[in-house]
């Protein structure tokens, strides 16, 4: 926590896009250090998140990856999940988010098929809060692993990583 919460203000900044791609919630985040522990920082990471607008949504939501599938999946279930995509990005305007942390690999494919076609029969409004919260989850999620909470391995782009010894695992 010492090194996030004493890195220069723009380093900061840009390791917190990597967990949440919001300036708004990044400035916010960066803005408010230094941070007692890893449950505090996380706790101003949600009351961040929580206050974003539609704009920052949109904004978040057209910076982030689909999700990270395992390799060798068939072409069948590729293709089924490449149409749900684009049904989801016709119906809702944006690109499909689930927070996959702590699935196994081989639930991934049906978590996400499941999601998606379950996400579908939302309406935008119900849907922008489900988005929401699932940017959240992420944030958060990537947000620990950067700090080291996953593990001892300083995150690429968190240079502020700390072991896991200094921040306990948080579930995302």
């Amino acid at each position: 926590m010492e090194r996030f919460n004493t890195a220069p203000p723009d380093e900061t900044r840009r390791a917190l896009l990597a967990c949440l791609r919001s300036p708004r919630w990044a400035r916010r985040v960066a803005a408010h250090r230094p941070y007692p522990d890893l449950p505090a920082l996380l706790a101003a990471a949600d009351e961040a998140a929580y206050d974003l607008g539609m704009a920052d949504l949109a904004e978040a939501l057209a910076e982030e990856p689909l999700p990270a599938l395992p390799d060798g999946i068939y072409l069948a279930a590729s293709t089924a999940l490449s149409a749900a995509y684009a049904a989801y990005e016709a119906k809702f305007g944006h690109t499909f988010v689930i927070c996959l942390d702590g699935a196994a690999p081989e639930e991934v494919l049906n978590r996400v098929l499941a999601a998606i076609r379950s996400r579908l029969t939302n309406d935008p409004e119900e849907e922008r809060v489900v988005t929401a919260e699932e940017l959240r989850h992420l944030a958060r999620g990537r947000l620990v692993r950067a700090l080291g909470g996953a593990g001892r391995h300083r995150s690429a782009a968190a240079p502020w990583g700390t072991t896991s010894a200094d921040a306990p695992a948080v579930g995302a």
